[in-house]
């Protein structure tokens, strides 16, 4: 390097060794004014000014929280909305005043009844079950397992309310579906975890759902003990000693009565009051009174200044508890949906595997016709042998179908029986055949021709996914102001105020002469005056201080605020992304609508078609102009046309119900009473639109061909 090119380097070097010290300087006096300001504002004596600066830094980040289009608030329901048993669990047992004794009783929970509703038991008749789908829809509401799980989330959030009223943190609200009960589709709202079993919502402790972290749950300050206690110590000693010198040896006796009142607030305040008394003899020659009462008190008042302080903070865990309550609600009314939509579902497979069983006895019926009639044409020298081999391989062939076709209806009714029903133990139930007395109508519903804008808007309003998740990130917020409040270091202001009296009287073994010339002093009464003495001021002991705990570095601090940030931020593009995915559903879920129709008016014009050409052929083979094997052929063609308008009938039933599913609209358009659901006294028949009673026609048997 040359000279100038050593110059100008130096220079470089001397240039940046200045702003690094000017910056140094910078985050020395940066730190000395923060320094300041905190021991001004102790010396003030402000703590209300600490509270609205955290107070107005925790509200900062929540306005700009995202940058995304809102969309519209889903309906969120009211906290403690609904009720599963008498009792408000949120509430204690007994009041301090009337019935104090109930509170340190044990809670009993009635255990559940596994007898089936009294509705069930009115619609067996003759040996069958004819089972209308409002019917169904309300058996489950009384003695579907899922639902009675269920049932329970609600008064298990209720005592995470009770029990943040006592500032410990929640436990989490059980959230999520149950889904124990067998068959139905498969539904597109989140299920729960487990088999049969639920997740634990937001508050809880633990992982998160759906790629979500939910492990920064209740950080910030633990709030104070908002619950207040009382303590007492009692202590009865009695000893006997050598003495070793002159100021010891000689019996005594103690007895301690000490008693404490420990109550936090809201604010961040602690307060205890300690209540102390003793009373003791001695033998000793030392000792002036004998028995000597001693009494004292200590009141002791904390206030957090920074970290702790506010309401706000010491109030966020209740916050979180009944947001927690909201999500239970809006997880049950979820639970509602989903088991009546997989109710309506398994009867509309029944409906299809009945009218299976029919479509197929019809077949078989037609089949054994042309066999019999082909074997006699054979007996009298009219009709070759091949014909009627191949008139009994249909017979066969259709009572194979037949079969397996009455194997699935049977299989269809225990689903549904398990659906409906608590208990299957009785025989006359579980050997019932199930007849569904409804069947779809394929009149086009209003949802059909509304506008899908229009659809989303309601979805959006109405589906518990949103809601929930918008809850969840309420209480994402409530962690977060938690986790910025944390970052302060912790400063308190203390005073105290205490007290205390002695009075006793003389002790007969007092060796007066070691007072002097002084004498002996007199007895000064019992324990009243030295309870007096204690609060008469005249041995007061007052006093008031500054604790602060400032942690280095505060990593710990830094690393919870963050990850919560990152958890709420995660916590909104879940939102969004709930936006997106119940827009595509209702989409999807229209198409398929108006695709079934049309699929279910193909069906019928085949099938009557079929029909119809099945009766030509007929009439052509009593003419001579057609063949058995024609009519055999048309037959199988009829047969195949009534199970595709069978199973697209089914199909159109199905997504009809799912359709209403999507957009959480179940309830109402079924005049499902949710407030009876969480009872199970179903008082309210639900009343299904879009049906039609079945025709009259032979019912089906569930006996194989064989066996009969």
């Amino acid at each position: 390097m040359d000279l100038n090119g050593r110059r100008v380097f130096e220079q470089q070097d001397k240039t940046a060794r200045e702003k690094r010290a000017k910056a140094g300087r910078g985050q020395a006096g940066q730190r000395l004014r923060a320094i300041a300001v905190v021991l001004l504002t102790l010396a003030a004596g402000s703590p209300s000014g600490f509270a609205q600066q955290a107070g107005a830094g925790a509200s900062g980040p929540d306005k700009a929280a995202s940058d995304l289009p809102a969309a519209p608030a889903p309906v969120l329901t009211q906290p403690l909305n609904l009720r599963s048993s008498a009792r408000d669990f949120s509430r204690p047992a007994g009041r301090l005043l009337g019935d104090p004794i109930n509170m340190y009783r044990p809670t009993t929970i009635p255990k559940t009844s596994f007898a089936n509703s009294v509705r069930l038991t009115d619609l067996v008749k003759d040996g069958k079950i004819y089972l209308s789908l409002s019917d169904a829809i309300a058996l489950a509401l009384e003695n579907n397992y899922d639902i009675a799980i269920a049932r329970y989330d609600l008064d298990i959030a209720d005592t995470d309310i009770l029990r943040t009223r006592t500032g410990a943190s929640p436990l989490g609200a059980p959230s999520g579906l149950v889904t124990g009960t067998l068959g139905g589709s498969t539904s597109t709202l989140t299920a729960g975890g487990g088999p049969g079993g639920t997740s634990v919502g937001s508050g809880g402790a633990g992982s998160g759902t759906a790629g979500l972290s939910l492990t920064t749950q209740g950080a910030g300050p633990l709030p104070e003990a908002l619950e207040p206690s009382v303590t007492a110590g009692l202590t009865f000693d009695r000893a006997s000693s050598p003495s070793s010198s002159f100021f010891t040896g000689g019996t005594s006796t103690a007895d301690t009565y000490n008693f404490a009142y420990n109550q936090g607030f809201v604010t961040g305040t602690a307060f205890q009051f300690t209540f102390d008394n003793s009373r003791a003899t001695s033998t000793n020659t030392v000792t002036t009174y004998s028995p000597q009462d001693n009494a004292s008190f200590k009141a002791l008042v904390t206030q957090h200044l920074l970290y702790g302080a506010g309401i706000w903070v010491n109030k966020r865990f209740m916050y979180q508890a009944q947001n927690d309550r909201r999500i239970t609600d809006s997880s049950f009314r979820q639970q509602i949906m989903y088991t009546v939509n997989q109710v309506e579902s398994i009867y509309w497979g029944l409906v299809q595997a009945y009218e299976d069983v029919q479509a197929k006895q019809r077949a078989m019926e037609q089949s054994s016709k042309v066999a019999s009639d082909n074997r006699k044409q054979l007996e009298i020298g009219t009709m070759a042998p091949l014909d009627v081999l191949n008139a009994d391989q249909s017979v066969a062939l259709d009572k194979e179908s037949l079969i397996s076709s009455q194997l699935a209806l049977n299989y269809q009714q225990q689903i549904i029986k398990q659906a409906i029903a608590r208990n299957l133990n009785d025989p006359a139930l579980s050997a019932a055949a199930v007849i569904p007395t409804d069947r779809v109508s394929i009149e086009e519903i209003p949802e059909e021709k509304q506008p899908v804008e229009e659809l989303v808007q309601e979805a959006f309003q109405q589906r518990p996914e949103l809601e929930q998740a918008v809850l969840t990130l309420r209480n994402d917020e409530i962690t977060l102001k938690g986790a910025r409040n944390a970052l302060l270091p912790q400063v308190d202001i203390f005073g105290y105020l205490s007290g205390q009296g002695v009075a006793g009287t003389l002790n007969p073994q007092l060796n007066c002469s070691f007072y002097g010339t002084a004498g002996c002093p007199p007895s000064s009464g019992g324990y009243g005056t030295a309870f007096n003495n204690a609060f008469n001021d005249s041995s007061p002991d007052k006093g008031f201080g500054f604790n602060i705990t400032v942690p280095i570095g505060n990593r710990y601090a830094q690393s919870m605020q963050a990850r919560s940030l990152m958890e709420y931020r995660q916590a909104e593009l879940r939102l969004e992304q709930l936006y997106t995915q119940i827009r595509m559903q209702v989409v999807n879920q229209q198409f398929a609508l108006t695709n079934d129709r049309a699929q279910v008016l193909a069906s019928t014009a085949a099938r009557d078609y079929n029909r119809q050409s099945l009766d030509d052929e007929q009439k052509k083979l009593r003419l001579g102009a057609s063949t058995s094997a024609l009519v055999l052929a048309q037959q199988r063609s009829v047969a195949s046309a009534e199970n595709n308008l069978i199973m697209a009938q089914a199909t159109y039933a199905k997504d009809r119900a799912g359709l209403y599913q999507i957009l959480a609209s179940t309830l109402k358009h079924y005049g499902i009473n949710l407030n009876e659901a969480a009872t199970g006294d179903v008082k309210t028949t639900p009343l299904v639109p879009g049906l039609e009673p079945a025709k009259l026609g032979k019912e089906p048997s569930t006996t194989s061909p064989a066996a009969q």
